[in-house]
Parts: structure tokens; sequence; C-alpha cells
């Protein structure tokens, strides 16, 4: 006797060993003896054999139409055995039983199971829509083989390259075209992003790394609601100044101005003037959405995203040739010594004479001619900046003087051993690259003198500022740094804590409101610390412990992140664009850390063999492989080792501090294993420019 019965869903066949009243010994085929009960038993037969009968009954269900079967079901609830009666012949046989119950059991929008053997017809209405989503589905894997088909041709189907964005960083693994990239990577052992490439999907680097930039950070587009940038009605007092920004030519959103009085009389003032947005942006106004929302602007070679709209900015900035409203920071110093006596916060207007450019004046205002009214300055001046010398040399004295009391702090002084690297493109047509454009390379001195009066007036603000709100109770958004061993980093926070890295006691953004937005945060901080005092923290827009505060910190902290990522993402861009450009296939550079190499002349770092034990700050030349601009990669190999201008261990210590950090590859949110639909993977490339360090004046 053998025996028919269900084990969890499956069909299981067997020789009956034994019986009693609730239970069954039944012996496998493979000679495996179960114990089975009886509520699971299907069907007892004495032929044929098991395995002759699954096998038959197999073939014959595949002939069963489910149309006509479903016709012939009982309204009621069945057995397999009634529908073979019905559609075979009464009674039927062991074999058209069996084929009925497989054929029953793999049709579920036809019938539903109702017990071990019992079902029951799906009615009419459920089972058309069932029979419509199994002809969709058809249709779509249809197009899923026909897409992986072209793809593995080396072709790209349209409805793939609308989505590659998609595909690639935030897939949806149930969507087809996700299916077809994922399938055809698969069956041609390509990696996903080689696979597109070689289907034409990606036409262009740029407009690559650009799009998948935009996708991630801003899905909606760059453009702006239509705003209006309010007047500020508060009736501000003029200052009596004359200030002057000094800034690159590329910058509209000037943020900062300073002023220099009573030069000579032993007692000067110095005024830092900062561009006050905050006097009309409101929290949760139409402007001040948009700005939470974008949180900085981005920059990038040849381009850069606003934090808020022209018009707006225009309407703030410090342009020259007006009275521009600001938040001014007062210091009175004793001008020998430049030491801090008082300090005061005015809102007012301030008068902006001048809009110094770093890129015209840097050549012309050097240290020799600031610190000796006889020297020559390095390139021709007009009379204006030339009239400037003795505020502009005062400046430089008392950055000199910041930088160095900074450095006591710090415990060591800080070295500019590497230049900070602009990018110029020419041929932009439109408002934005294309990424075929002749990239001009160019190098400004880290701690120039123009660069270093800013660097400190603008930390002296930070500085003061953020231990003013302090002082009042008031809470802002601040950056810190416990110490400068080796792995602790810059955090943000709302409580005002050292900043070891600057060496400040405190340190709390607030010179950029028109460019980030925890400065424009600080800045309404500030602004009723300007007008309540004492009381200010009763009437600031953020109260201690506020979560909203934190909210905008966590949100900052992130965005800046990703934005300088890209920045040097597009920055490694060009500088590889350059490289092909120019024809250069080979470079002198110097030994950062094992493996790991920085171009002497580029801002570009790269992994090279032939480095490998090589000590820090060791120079080599270096022939460059082939150069992959959608991954950002460039190699290349050591062929020569130079004799390297010795560097002192504080220099080394600030390149190592320097290169720590190597900005992300990029990775793709695509699973190749068997099924595609597993957890993400990643595809990596390789490191971009190293992340920038903590940013000294704004």
């Amino acid at each position: 006797m053998f025996a028919l019965f269900d084990e969890a869903g499956k069909f299981m066949t067997g020789r009956v060993m034994s019986e009693a009243e609730s239970s069954l010994q039944i012996e496998l085929d493979s000679g495996k003896r179960v114990k089975v009960k009886s509520a699971n038993l299907l069907l007892k037969f004495e032929k044929p054999a098991p395995a002759v009968l699954m096998s038959s009954a197999l073939a014959l269900s595949e002939q069963i139409e489910l149309d006509l079967a479903w016709e012939f079901a009982s309204e009621q609830e069945f057995g397999f055995a009634d529908l073979a009666a019905d559609y075979f012949q009464d009674p039927p046989t062991t074999e058209q039983q069996v084929a009925a119950l497989l054929r029953l059991s793999e049709a579920p929008h036809y019938f539903r199971r109702a017990g071990k053997g019992r079902y029951k017809k799906a009615p009419a209405e459920v089972l058309q829509l069932a029979l419509a989503a199994i002809e969709k589905k058809k249709a779509v894997q249809a197009q899923i083989e026909a897409w992986t088909a072209e793809l593995a041709e080396g072709r790209c189907p349209q409805p793939v390259r609308d989505q590659l964005y998609k595909i690639l960083f935030k897939p949806d693994k149930n969507a087809p075209e996700y299916k077809a990239v994922a399938h055809a990577a698969h069956q041609t052992h390509l990696p996903p992003l080689t696979l597109l490439q070689n289907a034409g999907a990606i036409q262009n680097a740029y407009q690559f790394h650009w799009q998948r930039f935009l996708f991630e950070h801003f899905p909606k587009g760059t453009g702006f609601p239509a705003l209006e940038a309010k007047a500020i009605g508060d009736k501000l007092p003029l200052a009596e100044v004359q200030a002057f920004s000094i800034d690159d030519s590329s910058t509209t959103e000037i943020d900062d101005a300073l002023s220099v009085q009573g030069i000579g009389s032993g007692t000067v003032t110095i005024g830092i003037h900062i561009a006050a947005p905050g006097l009309v942006i409101q929290p949760d106004d139409a402007i001040d959405k948009v700005a939470r929302n974008r949180l900085s602007t981005v920059y990038m070679p040849g381009h850069k995203i606003t934090m808020l709209p022209d018009a707006v900015v225009q309407t703030y900035t410090l342009e020259s040739g007006g009275n521009r409203p600001a938040l001014s920071l007062y210091l009175t110093l004793d001008e020998a010594e430049l030491t801090v006596q008082a300090s005061e916060t005015r809102l007012e207007l301030v008068p902006i004479a001048h809009n110094l450019r770093h890129d015209q004046l840097d050549r012309a205002i050097t240290a020799d001619w600031l610190e000796n009214p006889a020297a020559p300055a390095g390139a021709e001046l007009s009379d204006e900046i030339a009239a400037l010398h003795p505020e502009l040399s005062l400046l430089f004295r008392l950055a000199k003087v910041c930088k160095a009391r900074r450095e006591v702090v710090r415990g060591k002084p800080e070295n500019f051993t590497r230049p900070d690297y602009t990018f110029k493109l020419e041929g932009v047509a439109g408002d934005e690259p294309h990424g075929d454009e002749t990239v001009i390379i160019g190098t400004r001195s880290r701690g120039a003198p123009l660069d270093l009066m800013v660097a400190e007036a603008m930390i002296l603000a930070n500085s003061t500022w953020g231990q003013w709100l302090a002082e009042c109770g008031v809470p802002g958004i601040y950056r810190s740094q416990a110490s400068l061993a080796p792995g602790v980093k810059v955090r943000m926070g709302a409580r005002a804590l050292p900043h070891a890295g600057i060496g400040v006691p405190a340190y709390a953004w607030s010179t950029s409101p028109l460019r980030r937005y925890t400065d424009l945060v600080n800045q309404w901080q500030i602004i009723a610390c300007v007008r309540h005092g004492k009381t200010a923290a009763l009437a600031a827009p953020f109260r201690p412990k506020d979560a909203q505060l934190f909210a905008v910190i966590s949100a900052f902290d992130a965005a800046y992140g990703a934005y300088n990522q890209f920045q040097n993402g597009m920055e490694r861009y060009w500088t590889l664009h350059y490289l092909q450009q120019h024809g250069i296939t080979e470079l002198t550079a110097s030994v950062i850390k094992d493996g790991l190499v920085r171009a002497d002349d580029l801002p570009l770092v790269l992994a090279v063999m032939g480095a490998e034990g090589l000590p820090r700050g060791a120079q080599v030349r270096v022939r460059l492989g082939r150069i992959d601009d959608i991954s950002l990669e460039v190699g290349g190999t050591v062929i020569e080792r130079l004799e390297a201008p010795a560097l002192s261990e504080e220099a080394l210590a600030e390149e190592a501090e320097d290169d720590t950090e190597l900005a992300a590859p990029i990775a793709i949110q695509m699973d190749l294993g068997e099924g595609d639909d597993g957890a993400a993977g990643a595809a990596p490339a390789s490191p971009a420019n190293p992340a920038a360090p903590e940013p000294n004046a704004q």
C-alpha cells in the first residue's frame, strides 16, 4: 500500500509501513521513514509505484485546461478527487486524481486552498484581475529580457538611460530597468558602471558627476521659487568708517569687510563688518525655508549653486559704492602691542569704499610693501589702493600677531607648506560648464598677506562672538576640537568649547551669512544679544536645548560634508582633464604614505606602484597610467627616486594631518548576486583629492 501526503505544502509519496488511529509510518523512496499525521494523508493507492504515478500525473496535469476546469468546478468547496471526476470521468483513476491535485495547487489565481486537498474556485472578477496581472507580469518580463539583450550587445534602451542615476544610486530593485541592468551585468560579468558605459548610457563624464550630484542633493533642480528680497526696515545709524572687502573676483556673495580707525593715535579700532540678511530674513519665512533646505552655497570650478537667490544676495551683499546694512564688531586695540582692550557689536549702515580682489592684488600687495613704506609694491597699484597702505599694513601686522598668539595656544605653528590651487575655465558657453572647456590651474600661496588679513579677522570675529553668545546665555552653533591628537576631529555643537586646531576658546561661524546657514542662524542670535543684552536668551529665535537648533546642526554637518566631497571630486575631474589637455604623462610627486603620492605642482593625490616602503616626503618621478574620468582614477609607476628637500617634523606632521582623509569613492547600490535582489553592493572608484583641512578664515 502506498500513500500520498502533504508535508508543509509539499506533496510526497511513500510505502505505508504501519498505520495507527491518528498517524502512519511511511517509508520514502530514499529509505527514510517518517511519521505522518492522518490529517495530512491525501490518498492511498495500490499501484502504480509512487515514482511512476507522480511522473505520469505531472504530465497529465499539464493537459488540464484551467479555464475549462474552473468552469466545471463546483461553486462550493470541493476536493481534488471531485474535480478529477468532473473533468475526466467518474470515478477518476488514481493518476487523474493526482493530476488534478497538482494542477489545483499550482493555480492559486483560479482556485484558493481551503484545507488539505480542499479548494474553492475564485470569483470571476477576482480571476480576471489575477489573469490581467499575470499577463502584465509576462509582458514586463519580456521587456526586461529585451532590454537585457540590448545592454549585453552594447546598446542602452532609452528607459534605462532615463533612469540611470536612480538605477545606480537609489535603485528600486523591483523596477524593470534595474532588473535589466542587473541581469545584463550578471550575464556579461561586467560591473554595472562599465556595462552602462559600454552601452553608451554615459556619454559625458562631467555630466555624469554633475547630474549624479543633482540627483542626490537637488532632485527638484537648482532654480529658486519667486522670492522677494525685502528692504531692511530698521533705521540704522551710519558708521563713520570707509570699509573695504577682500575676496576673489568670482565672489558675488560678499559677506565681510574691514575698516581701520585711529592709526597713529596710540589706540586703533578695527571694524569687522558682516552683511546682515538676518535683519530681514526670519526663521520659517519663505527665504529662510529655501536657505535651510540648501544650507550652504555649493562651489565647484567654473560654477556654483548659491544658498540664496541672486536677487536676495545682491540686496544684502557688501558691494562697494554705497551704505550697506551690516553687523559690525569693533575691536579697540593698543596700537603698539595690538592687544584687545574692548569690543562692541553694532547694527549699522556701513559705507563700502572698495571691493579688493585677491587674484588682482596678491602679486602687488606683498609682505615687503606692507612692512616697509619705502619698499615698492610687487606690481603696479592704483592710487586708490595704494592709499590704503596704512590700513592694510596695520591689518597685516595684527594678523601676524593674532596668528602667533593662536600658535602658542595650539602648541605648534601652522605650516603652509603647499599652495592653494585655483581653477579657471575658459570657453564656458551658457550658465554652467559642459566638461570639455580649457582649464587653467593656478596657485595662491596659503598665508599670503591679503589672505592672512581676512583669515585672522574672521577668526577674531567668530571667536569673539562665540564667547559673547555664551556669556549672554544664548545658544549658538559652534565648531570645536578637543585636541590636536591624531584622530580627534572637528565637531559641531551648541556649546562653546575650545577649538584646538585654531587655538581659540570658542569658535562660532558667523561671518558668512549669505553663504552658510549656520552663520545666518548665529547672526540671528547675535542680533538678539545686540538688541536685548542680558535678556537676549528670552528673545533669541533659538533657546537653550532647542531641538530645532540641533536639527540644523545635524543637517548642515551632513550637507556641508557632501558639498565639500563633491567639490573635491570636481576639482579632481578638472585636474585629470588638465593632464589630458596638456598631454602630461609624467610628473614629480612626494610620498605621503605607503603607496600614495601627491603631485608637486598639481592638486592630485594618486596611488602608484614602486612607492611602497619609501619614507614620507621622498620625492619621486611618476609615469602616469590610464585616466578614467568616470571613476576619477589614475594610477602610476615610480620610474625614478629624486633628491627631495628636507621637511621639518612639524611640516611632516601637518602633511600627515591633511592626508588622513580622502574623498569617498563612487559607490553604486547594485547587487550582482544570483538573485539580483539582495543587499546593496558597492563599486569603488578611486579617492579624489584629500578633504580640505579646517578652514581658518571663513
